[in-house]
């Protein structure tokens, strides 16, 4: 027997009318890959122009693909439903309604017929990031990027401190942002202490602050790093390399969650989230007796491996174009030759990402006016553990003499800068392509202009 509605409520609503009001994307998929229903959020941006989206396959209309993601390498969400019978999560690339990358964190869970077994799935999206956002901390979309991107996602919104293991140049620090910002505390600070870089006598007044007169030279009250981050996150990078005396006032700080400053004798109380990071071997430092045992356990209740550059080759394109679109002259070299790609792609990066940055910033230096090609890349030799046998090196002058900087043809001066935002009305955009150069470029020098005096109108 049916239950009546409430008056004035009309007829029964319709499944399209229920999953209309879900916020964000919604879609349910049969174990066949196709849709069933799909709410109004998910079709205006994954297929906004399609007459009927119900009985296309999924991967057809949010991947662009001809077959089912699991075949490119991705985690699928339905294969795993289907045949776990429980929820899943996964990171995923999708493309929105202009055919542009974006990442969506999936939530997806089985839907059950009258008789206990799965009939379909229902699939949650949200979107993370796509290539128009500024914020995008991460870049990349190969398999082993996606699984780790999961992991963040999942560990980001809690309290719990992680450990981030990899190579050096891998990009622990960025992790750590992106852990920030889509924690609860993306509102509070980022503070950052790097353990390589400072001497053993200044690290525990780094991180813990001191009081006047604590040691020779200290002439006031320092506040600590751990005060300054304050209700946000706290990044120690390179863990390894802290003093033993110092690890078991880490330990202490992270169980109570107050800190005492150098030379003082109140507990201060604080509100700190502590990502570490590392590129050595904890567990073979505790068993050295170089690392506490309980504070390895104590961080590493969520570890993360950062992976090697050589172990997701598939994102070096995107990453080059990514460090081209921050360089001052860089954008102006996208997109990247077929020639250039093969050239990147020979290389195994020993410095990892960090590497993979330089070595795009020398090469926009090492162009100039010219279109950038697989002779400007230029790699360095690590050593010879990592000969680099693809390489391409910079010729060796005549006479052993430093080569001459070219000349960039049509450098830049004021009154070229004049004419050009003349010519465009005062708009920057169109100013910089009239000059050959980057919006970010001109207004460098429109700022050193005005710094200097000269009479310029108010651009756009």
């Amino acid at each position: 027997m049916s239950k009546k509605l409430p008056p004035g409520c009309g007829a029964q609503p319709t499944c399209d009318q229920l999953i209309d009001i879900i916020p964000g994307p919604f879609v349910i998929i049969d174990r066949d890959y196709r849709i069933l229903a799909a709410n109004l959020e998910y079709r205006q941006r994954y297929c906004p122009d399609c007459e009927e989206i119900v009985g296309r396959h999924c991967y057809e209309v949010s991947h662009r693909s001809a077959v089912p993601c699991s075949h490119h390498g991705e985690h699928c969400p339905l294969e795993e439903v289907f045949t776990t019978g429980s929820s899943t999560q996964v990171m995923h690339v999708h493309y929105d309604n202009e055919g542009e990358e974006e990442h969506v964190q999936i939530q997806a869970s089985p839907i059950l017929d009258d008789d206990g077994n799965i009939a379909c799935m229902g699939e949650f999206l949200q979107v993370i990031y796509n290539r128009h956002d500024r914020t995008q901390l991460l870049v990349g979309r190969s398999p082993v990027m996606m699984r780790m991107i999961s992991l963040l996602q999942r560990v980001a919104p809690t309290r719990t401190t992680v450990l981030l293991q990899g190579e050096s140049g891998v990009g622990k620090e960025r992790v750590a942002e992106y852990l920030h910002q889509y924690s609860e505390r993306s509102r509070g600070p980022f503070v950052v202490l790097d353990c390589s870089v400072l001497p053993e006598n200044l690290i525990e007044s780094e991180l813990f602050g001191h009081e006047k007169g604590a040691f020779t030279g200290a002439t006031g009250c320092k506040q600590g790093l751990f005060e300054a981050a304050h209700g946000g996150t706290l990044f120690i990078d390179e863990i390894g390399e802290l003093p033993l005396p110092l690890q078991s006032k880490l330990l202490r700080a992270l169980e109570t969650g107050t800190i005492r400053r150098l030379g003082g004798t109140d507990a201060i109380q604080t509100d700190v989230r502590v990502i570490a990071a590392t590129n050595r071997n904890l567990q073979h430092m505790v068993a050295d007796g170089t690392f506490r045992e309980d504070l390895y356990y104590r961080l590493s209740a969520f570890p993360v491996r950062v992976p090697p550059l050589r172990e997701h080759k598939d994102d070096i394109p995107l990453l080059a174009e990514h460090f081209l679109e921050q360089a001052e002259e860089g954008p102006r070299h996208l997109p990247l030759t077929p020639e250039v790609i093969e050239t990147l792609l020979g290389y195994d990066y020993p410095g990892n990402v960090r590497e993979l940055r330089n070595i795009i910033e020398r090469a926009t230096i090492l162009a100039y006016e010219d279109k950038l090609g697989p002779e400007h890349i230029v790699f360095e030799s690590m050593g010879d553990d990592h000969p680099t046998p693809q390489a391409t090196h910079l010729p060796s002058p005549a006479g052993g003499q430093a080569p001459p900087r070219p000349r960039r043809r049509g450098a830049l001066d004021d009154q070229r800068v004049r004419e050009a935002l003349k010519r465009a009305g005062g708009h920057r955009q169109r100013a910089a392509a009239l000059l050959g150069i980057s919006e970010r470029t001109l207004y460098r020098y429109i700022r050193r202009m005005r710094e200097h005096g000269e009479g310029l109108g108010r651009d756009r």
